[in-house]
């Protein structure tokens, strides 16, 4: 293990919602007086996720021979047998199980395995978090688990229900970040359109994030990770179109754009919906940026579908673009469907990311001598409020812009790895 032997090593894999809880257990281990710990937090989204993190686990073992190892996420939750037969892995966390306190305890960790069923938990506790370790940009979690059962997807089995968290306990997490230095929080989650659908009153997404601005007006910047497009209502819609500290940038889960495919999946949009829907957002912010997750080669998919997928996407000119070639996850009713060769897949993803890398260059091309907000993550280089990655120059080398600010830069060209600006004179902190 690098540094002291004293340390408490997290790794993240998988999504932002992970990155919040691999805090909140940071923080317990932490007070529990671990030391010499390595915590695999894992990703049951793809069979790749799994065999990642299980290649991840025998390399540290050979480079920390005497560190206890850890093993917790979904796939954790999922298979913990998988996990405790290997040889490397000392103990199996469940889901629920790593955001208690008492789990992490000396005198509690004598079970080689602490996984219970995750489809009993009912409510999600909150959780405080002084910031993010190397971050200037902090995840926060407004609801747990997922009621949908698309047909692909493993992560219900992984995290259970959809469970929200209160309004108040949102607040004091943003509030205590924000009074840390933090200027930008993503609210996160597995489903966050369906925040509220267990609370009294049944609150909506965009209902909880206009009364977060305004019980939290230090906050400068707001994002959403991805959205169901079903679940983006008037509420939400309206808060994008007229709260500026909400950034130009929408993620959305579309996994398809083709009709059958989506019905397939037992996604509950179709193609005509999404096209709606980018038109609304389009007009109710016409600086807005679109990403989407698609799978390439789901079961059943035809050439034909495939091509209709490319093409919608290029219609709906969506400039951030996550593909996934389609992952067969057992138990799911998709993986008992007529699969497509795997090569097909890799070839189908392939399409698709040179179509996504089209589209971005045409979208970055459109910013050059824009002027953009650019949150500075590390020396030089900083995302914009597009979520546009932004390599920052300064006209007086003498002064820098300092990593947590927030400075206007204006883009000059379009840069292999992003976008090139510079750094309008007066908004540099040195």
């Amino acid at each position: 293990m690098s540094g002291s032997e004293k340390s408490i090593d997290v790794r993240t894999f998988g999504c932002r919602l992970n990155a919040f809880e691999s805090e909140v257990v940071r923080g317990h281990a932490a007070a529990a007086g671990m030391t010499n710990t390595i915590v695999f937090n894992t990703c049951a989204v793809t069979t790749e996720a799994e065999r990642q993190a299980r290649q991840a686990i025998r390399r540290a073992r050979r480079e920390n021979p005497e560190a206890q190892i850890v093993v917790t996420g979904c796939a954790a939750q999922i298979d913990p047998d998988r996990f405790q037969a290997m040889a490397e892995v000392d103990r199996v966390v469940g889901n629920e199980e790593k955001m208690q306190a008492d789990t992490w305890l000396p005198e509690n960790a004598t079970d080689p395995v602490a996984v219970a069923d995750i489809m009993t938990v009912r409510e999600t506790a909150p959780h405080l978090i002084e910031g993010f370790d190397g971050r200037n940009r902090a995840f926060v979690q407004v609801q747990q688990g997922c009621d949908h059962r698309c047909t692909f997807c493993i992560i219900p089995y992984g995290r259970g229900n959809n469970r929200s968290l209160p309004l108040g306990a949102i607040v004091n997490q943003v509030r205590r970040l924000v009074a840390g230095g933090l200027r930008e929080v993503v609210l996160t989650g597995v489903d966050i359109t369906s925040y509220g659908d267990d609370l009294p009153g049944q609150p909506r997404l965009g209902n909880l994030a206009r009364r977060l601005l305004h019980l939290v007006p230090e906050l400068q910047r707001l994002r959403f990770s991805s959205l169901d497009p079903v679940g983006i209502d008037d509420s939400l819609l309206t808060l994008i179109a007229h709260e500026p500290r909400v950034m130009p940038h929408i993620h959305l889960s579309l996994q398809a754009g083709q009709d059958m495919v989506l019905k397939r999946m037992k996604r509950r949009h179709l193609t005509a919906d999404v096209t709606a829907l980018i038109s609304r957002l389009r007009e109710a912010r016409p600086d807005l940026a679109l990403g989407a997750d698609v799978i390439a080669g789901f079961p059943t998919e035809s050439a034909d579908m495939h091509a209709t997928t490319l093409a919608n996407i290029a219609a709906w000119q969506i400039p951030f673009l996550h593909v996934f070639p389609y992952s067969p996850r057992p138990g799911t009713p998709a993986a008992r469907m007529p699969q497509v060769a795997g090569q097909t897949r890799r070839l189908r993803a392939a399409e698709l990311r040179a179509l996504g890398d089209s589209l971005r260059d045409q979208y970055f091309s459109k910013q050059v001598d824009r002027e953009l907000s650019v949150l500075v993550e590390r020396a030089g280089f900083g995302h914009a409020e597009n979520y546009a990655p932004v390599h920052l120059q300064a006209p007086d080398p003498a002064l820098t812009a300092v990593p947590g600010t927030v400075v206007r830069a204006r883009v000059t060209a379009l840069g292999e790895a992003g976008l090139q600006a510079e750094i309008i004179p007066g908004q540099i902190a040195a």
